[in-house]
């Protein structure tokens, strides 16, 4: 199986705007992709893992603050 390196969901803008949607759902395009080579591949999906690991941290820390206030507002203290 051949794969169109020139269809809309191998340029790079199509995977920049997958991965702001979907995050590190948005691997599997850069692993398919023919254009990329392997070191490419390694490179984005660290990238990747680094900044969802990164995401996922303030989001948890976010979280927890949010729910410290409406602690403290339900509690009346």
């Amino acid at each position: 199986m051949t794969l169109d390196p020139n269809k809309w969901y191998f340029k790079t803008y199509a995977f920049i705007i997958a991965f702001l949607c979907i995050g590190p759902f948005a691997l599997p395009l850069a692993w398919i992709n023919p254009r990329y080579n392997l070191n490419k591949k390694i490179f984005i999906t660290l990238i990747t893992l680094v900044i969802s690991y990164f995401m996922f941290v303030t989001l948890a820390k976010s979280t927890a603050t949010i729910y410290s206030y409406y602690d403290k507002v339900l509690k009346g203290g």
